[in-house]
This record gives structure tokens, C-alpha cells and sequence, in this order.
């Protein structure tokens, strides 16, 4: 019967590159050839597996070990007696103490979120400024190579940052955070060097002029800055306050986390209600309303400190940045009023919008694995492809627009034309006095001075037709070769830029028969590619009507969204969706897969079980521990201590590693719980924080130590979640997922038997596993 514990295994990439002995040994040769068959589908990035039990996946640009995480209550002696012990004002303390970090989450996220902005916005606008400044001045090489120049310098940094200091920083972050909210943890995830990367990755690889943009690495920023906030303390630099040990335990951690991704989308669209319902909608796994609550709260606080500083900086004192207020887009200002004709317009909107998001989708799960054999040959490598896709990203921005004839300032408009600043809707590149370059005038800003320029009103013939085709067929083709590389890399504005292009080029085709402004036709397509790519509504919804400020087209934003989506979906899955299988993470859907019914618990479960008896010899213990990776044990009651064998509950291997390495031993198999419980507390066993815990490596043994015994009643979790061997598979599975399990005990229905037939965890819900089993009925789904 298996132990299995699929994400379970991170004791160290030495035992995922090389296996083990024992597990070579006991994994039965059917197990091993039905994970060998499925392991291009199970890890669809990684070439190599020869380690059966433990799981890898890739996080960022890098390939780590993952495992579990604990969301259960352990309800153990230990856990009990403190949890009797606690006064009002503790839990008092607790309270507050989450709403204290809730407001932390807050200020800090929306601080991040500050930062980025003015240090993207100065240093583009600096960059920006220079080349126009010689354009005017017809040195256009020597533009060039100062434009080409910086672009390749702040991208090389940023590919440098990814590679060497914090792989896991690479990518949008978003499909990592909502494994993480679903239960699975990986290395540097959430690590204080991924948050420096993620942060000052983000502001190089943007202000280099990539396709990417700040908002899905903000999501990323905000759940690192809550996880940093909510260690628990470190005894290593002296933070043990009392207070901060009631965060020692994934459960409160993944609350924080929810909290800080919402934090993180408020402060990168300056929608604080689009952030809550992002987490509810994409990111969490598990929400109640306490916790929309919190989230709530956080989103509020960040809308309060980018709200201070964007009034700070509306007096000059903020360099290049802006002065736009919370509303990125505005486009309030045209009329929203549409007829019948206009739902014609949106349907087609929605529908191509669909078809073309599916395509972006699958084109982006091609190139992530070419790319995936690439950055796997090494950090400068990865660096060499960061530099070429740059290359190719300033060859196209500026060396398009001269393919273009000028076009002359229209003399309606109040914005001064040809535009003197590094920004704005009128850029002379190459043209005399009185004339503009409208593909110019999209390439040569950054990607949110562009999408402001595709919103724009009251200019429906700013951009020619032409212009409007060849700026989407290269963002969107730019878009999806730049997502991937070894650089932070948010797929929002890349989606949301080539919408805008669309959605105007369509209204540019439908103006004599709408009555829709063309900057309005931008929003909806914009809309229609979100919708396709990322197959959100409500949350995109909102969103969009905080970034622009347009309650009027509500209707039509809402039915363009469905209409996309829905199409979409006949497709393929969502972004990232596809990303999350594609990284090999084991991700738990809210549903069971149809082929589930077809099955019991009973019958995915595999061997070896190893238990442990309720007083159980040291070296047992010490043995089972180095010859698996399981972080889970059956404990099981045995006479003289009961009349029957019966299931006592579950104890998990770092509970084992404390008592191990305090060395509390007995000479006599006896049971001493009550002088265990004296000794330890609840402290003691919490889970470390970015650490790396106790292994048992570090830990020896004398020879006289190994034949003594440890009474396990005290860490046992008595009440462990099980099942019934006959429970339907898909029943479980549920159930394995609404309850946020990492382990699950299956029993016999019959007595007579073992009190356990094995244990359950996330890897024996995969699909891989299950048809790796039963590949009979693949076809029958």
C-alpha cells in the first residue's frame, strides 16, 4: 500500500536527481513503468526523472523539488493542551495581530507598487526623451544605438537578476502564487531574494521595452511581501516576540498570501475591489468571508498610499511620472450610448477576440517549451536569449515605424502635435514640422503611455488602418515569444495592448455603421482578449471598469467578456491554467475528472505503507526516515496498549525530527506522553519559516540510543481525515480538495484486516497517476 506523498519529498535535489536505493527497491515495477510512460505528460518541462517518489516542477525558470503543504489542523495533545491553556486576551492578540499584518501587507504592497511605477516611468521616460531628443535633431543612428543600447543594458540586467540570483522570480509569478494557494510549496517561491528580483527584475525588463508588463509580477510581490511578514518570528535574528508564533503554520500563512496577491493586483491596476475579486476568483483555492474581510481591507490600504503618493506626485516633485490620478485610462470623457448595431460590433468582437486568445494561449505553451530546453542549458544562456528577444524587440519598435508616410497634426485636437515630451499621442520621429508618425507614436512609449493612446477619444482617425495592423501583428507575436524568457514577465498588458489594437482596428472598420467612439471600441477589445487569454469575468469586469472609469458601457463590457470566454473555451483551458500543468505542478481542481467515478479510493492507493507502532524503537524511526521521503506515518495501537490493532492517528515526519533530535528517549517500551507534554510546547513543533528545518542527516545517534523507544501519542494528530476504501474516487477527490488535505487515510470496510490501507495525498489524484494505473479507461472519460 502506498505512502505515496507526492509533493511530499523535498528533502533535497540531490534525491530527485538521483533517486535512492530503497526507492528503486520498493516502488513495485508496475508503479515505475506507469510513471516512466506518463512522464511526458506529467512533467511536460522536464526531460529527465528518475527519482519515483519525490515531485519536481518548474517554478520560474528553474527546476526544484516541491511538496505539500499543511492547511489541516493538527490536532494533537500538545496542540489541545495549548489550545486549553489560552486566554482572551490571546486570542485577542491573534486577532488583531491579522489584521495588524493585513494593514502591513497593505502599505507595503502599495509602496512596491509606487516604486515600480516612478522607477519604470523615470527611467523609460529617460530613455525615451534621449532618442527623441536626437531624432529632432537628425542624428537617427546615433538614436538608435543610444535607444538599442539601454534597451539591451536594462535587459540584460534583468536576465541577469533571474538567472544567477533568484530563478524563481522569472515569469508572471501568477500560476506559482495560485499553486502555492492550492497547496503546493517549492523552494524560493515566496523568498526574500525572489521578492528583490521580482521587484527590481520587474522595473529593468518594463523600462527595456519588452512586451511584459508590472501587473502579474505585482500579484507575485504581494504574496512575497506577506509571506516575509508572516514568518513567525526568526529566532536567528532575535523576532520571537510571543504574538508572532500563532503565524508559525501554513494555514494562517496562505491567508496572508491571499491577502497580499489581492494587495498586489490593487496596487498594478489601482482597482482595490478588482484585487479582492482576483483572489476570490483566480488566485485562492479556499475563501471564506472572514478572509474577504482581511482581503478587503489590504486592497483599501493600498488604494490610500498610491492615492498620497500620486498627490505628491502631481506637484512636479516625482521626475517623469505622471500625474493620472488612481484611473490609469480614463475614458469617461466619450459618449457611451449605443443601438442595436453596436451589439453586432461587440458579438464579432467577442467571438474574434476568443479565437484569438485561444491561439495566443497555444502559441504560448509551444514556445515555453522550446524555451524550457533552452534555459536549461544554463544562466548565460538564458541571458543570451533575453539579449536576442531584446534585439528584436528594438529592431521592430524602431526601425517599423519608418515604413510608415507621416501624417499631418490635425487641427482639432488640444494636445500640442507633434508631441515635445517623451510621452504622448503625437510623435514626429522622422517628420518635419506640422506632421506626426502614428506607429511611432505606439512603439516608441512604454506599454501604458500606448494602451493610454489606443484609449484615447475623439481621435478616431489618429492611427491608420494600416498602422493599427502592423502594431498588433508584432505586439502579439512580440507578446508571446517574450513570455518565458528568463525575466519577470506579466501577461496583462501584453494581452491588453494587443486588444486595444484590435478593438480599434475593428472600430475603425465599423465606423460608418456604430455609433461607439473608437476608443471605446479599444476598451471592448481589450476586453475580448482578457477574456480569451485569461478566462476570467467578474474580476476582469471590475478591473476594466476601475481602470477606465466608464460605469456606461458595463452591458457591454460584461456580454464581450462571456461571449470571448465562451468561445474560448472550446478551445483550450486559460493561460494560466495551461501553465500551471505545464510547469508540473499538481494543481487541484474544484471538480473530479469524469473517469474518477469510475473508481474507489482503494484502488490508487500503492505500497509501501510504513507505520509505526504507538511506543515505537528509536531506530525503527531513524531507519523508515532515511530510507523515505514520506512526511506522513499511520500510527497504530498494538496490544499490551490496546485490545486490537487500531488506527491512533497520523504523525508527521517533522514532529518525529524535534522529538529525534531533543533526544527524549525511554529504556523501556512504556508510555511517558505526560512528561513529553511538560517538556515540549506548541512552539517547538511549528513549522520554520524560509528555513530549512531539522533533517534527519544532521542528527546522530549513539548505539544504545537506537534501542531505546519514543512514545509518538503526544504528536500523533488523533483525528485524521479518513475515507472508506469504497468511497468513489471522485467523492474523494472532492473531498481531498474542499477540505485543503495534504494527507488522507484510506480504511478497510471489513474488520478482521489492518486498521489502514494506505494513505492518499495529491499525487494520487493526478491524472497521471490514476491512467498510469488504469489506462484502460482514458477512453471512457
Amino acid at each position: 500500500m502506498d505512502h505515496h506523498q507526492d509533493a511530499d519529498q523535498n528533502e533535497g535535489v540531490d534525491d530527485v536527481e538521483n533517486g535512492g536505493e530503497w526507492d528503486a527497491k520498493v516502488v513495485d515495477e508496475p508503479w515505475s513503468e506507469a510513471t516512466e510512460k506518463n512522464m511526458s505528460i506529467r512533467h511536460p518541462l522536464l526531460r529527465r526523472r528518475t527519482n519515483l517518489t519525490s515531485q519536481i516542477a518548474v517554478i520560474g525558470s528553474n527546476v526544484c523539488p516541491i511538496e505539500s503543504l499543511d492547511y489541516e489542523i493538527i490536532e494533537n495533545e500538545l496542540f489541545k493542551q495549548d489550545w486549553r491553556s489560552r486566554k482572551k486576551v490571546q486570542i485577542f492578540q491573534y486577532v488583531f495581530l491579522k489584521w495588524a499584518l493585513a494593514l502591513l501587507i497593505g502599505l507595503s504592497t502599495g509602496l512596491v507598487g509606487f516604486f515600480n511605477n516612478i522607477a519604470v516611468e523615470n527611467t523609460a521616460g529617460f530613455k525615451l526623451s534621449l532618442t527623441s531628443s536626437l531624432m529632432a535633431d537628425g542624428k537617427y543612428f546615433k538614436a538608435f544605438l543610444v535607444y538599442a543600447g539601454c534597451n539591451i543594458g536594462l535587459a540584460a540586467v534583468a536576465g541577469a537578476l533571474c538567472s544567477f540570483v533568484a530563478p524563481a522570480a522569472a515569469g508572471s509569478g501568477i500560476p506559482e502564487v495560485k499553486a502555492y494557494l492550492n497547496g503546493v510549496d517549492a523552494p524560493s517561491i515566496l523568498a526574500p531574494s525572489t521578492l528583490f528580483v521580482k521587484i527590481f527584475g520587474t522595473v529593468f525588463g518594463v523600462s527595456a521595452g519588452f512586451v511584459v508588463g508590472k501587473e502579474g509580477p505585482m500579484v507575485h510581490t504581494g504574496a512575497c511581501i506577506a509571506n516575509l511578514l508572516g514568518q513567525g518570528g526568526s529566532r536567528r535574528y532575535g523576532l520571537t516576540w510571543t504574538w508572532l508564533r500563532y503565524f508559525k503554520n501554513d494555514r494562517d500563512r496562505r491567508d496572508l498570501v491571499t491577502c497580499g496577491a489581492a494587495a498586489g493586483v490593487a496596487a498594478a491596476f489601482r482597482a482595490p475591489v478588482g484585487g479582492v475579486l482576483f483572489a476570490l476568483e483566480e488566485a485562492a483555492s479556499w475563501w471564506r468571508s472572514a478572509l474577504l474581510w482581511r482581503t478587503f481591507f489590504t486592497t483599501a490600504m493600498v488604494a490610500i498610499v498610491l492615492r498620497a503618493f500620486i498627490e505628491f506626485c502631481s506637484t512636479g516633485k516625482c521626475g517623469l511620472f505622471g500625474n493620472g490620478g488612481l484611473i490609469m485610462y480614463d475614458v469617461s470623457s466619450a459618449e457611451g450610448t449605443y443601438s442595436g448595431k453596436d451589439l453586432l460590433a461587440v458579438l464579432f468582437l467577442g467571438v474574434v477576440g476568443g479565437i484569438f486568445g485561444s491561439i495566443y494561449n497555444y502559441l504560448i505553451n509551444k514556445v515555453l517549451r522550446v524555451y524550457s530546453i533552452i534555459n536549461e542549458k544554463g544562466p548565460y544562456i538564458k541571458i543570451l536569449l533575453v539579449i536576442f528577444i531584446s534585439v528584436l524587440t528594438t529592431a521592430c519598435s524602431f526601425g517599423l515605424p519608418w515604413l510608415v508616410k507621416c501624417t499631418a497634426c490635425p487641427s482639432s485636437v488640444k494636445e500640442k502635435c507633434p508631441s515635445e515630451s517623451e510621452s504622448g499621442n503625437y510623435k514626429s520621429f522622422q517628420c518635419e514640422s506640422g506632421y506626426y508618425n502614428d506607429l511611432a507614436s505606439l512603439f516608441l512609449n512604454t506599454n501604458d503611455d500606448a494602451i493610454r493612446n489606443l484609449f484615447s477619444t475623439s481621435s478616431e482617425k489618429e492611427f491608420k488602418i494600416s498602422s493599427l495592423f502592423i502594431f498588433f501583428t508584432t505586439i502579439y507575436f512580440l507578446g508571446i515569444i517574450t513570455y518565458g524568457i528568463a525575466i519577470p514577465a506579466g501577461l496583462f498588458i501584453p494581452v491588453i495592448l494587443a486588444g486595444a489594437t484590435y478593438g480599434r482596428l475593428v472600430g475603425r472598420l465599423f465606423e460608418t455603421m456604430s455609433m461607439l467612439d473608437t476608443g471605446l471600441f479599444a476598451l471592448l477589445g481589450a476586453a475580448s482578449f482578457l477574456g480569451g487569454t485569461m478566462r476570467m469575468t467578474v474580476s476582469l469586469c471590475v478591473i476594466l471598469l476601475e481602470l477606465t472609469n466608464d460605469l456606461l458601457l458595463l452591458p457591454l463590457v460584461m456580454l464581450v467578456l462571456l461571449i470571448s470566454k465562451t468561445v474560448a473555451d472550446c478551445f483550450n483551458k486559460g493561460v494560466y491554467d495551461q501553465i500551471v500543468k505545464l510547469k508540473g505542478l499538481p494543481y487541484m481542481e474544484a471538480h473530479a475528472e469524469p473517469y474518477m467515478r469510475q473508481l474507489v479510493a482503494g484502488d490508487v492507493v500503492t505500497g509501501p505503507l510504513v507505520t509505526f507502532a504507538g511506543v515505537e524503537k528509536v531506530a525503527n524511526i531513524v531507519h523508515s526516515l532515511q530510507l523515505t521521503k514520506h512526511n506522513a506515518f499511520p500510527v497504530i495501537d498494538e496490544p499490551p496498549f490496546s485490545d486490537a490493532p487500531e488506527l491512533c492517528g497520523l504523525v508527521l515526519r517533522s514532529h518525529l525530527l524535534v522529538l529525534l533530535k531533543a533526544k527524549y528517549f525511554s529504556a523501556e517500551r512504556e508510555l511517558n506522553g505526560r512528561d513529553i507534554l511538560k517538556k515540549f510546547s506548541p512552539v517547538d513543533f511549528a513549522k520554520p519559516g524560509s528555513g530549512k528545518g531539522i533533517k534527519i542527516e544532521d542528527i546522530t545517534f549513539e548505539d544504545e540510543e537506537m534501542e531505546m523507544y519514543i512514545d509518538l501519542h503526544p504528536i500523533t494528530n488523533a483525528s485524521p481525515y479518513t475515507v472508506v476504501e469504497t468511497m468513489s474516487l471522485a467523492k474523494a477527490a472532492i473531498l481531498f480538495r474542499e477540505l485543503a488535505l495534504r494527507h488522507m487515510c484510506v480504511v478497510p470496510k471489513s474488520q478482521g484486516r489492518p486498521p489502514i490501507v494506505g494513505i492518499l495525498t495529491r499525487h494520487d489524484f493526478t491524472p497521471e497517476h490514476v491512467l498510469g494505473l488504469y489506462p484502460h479507461i482514458e477512453g471512457h472519460e
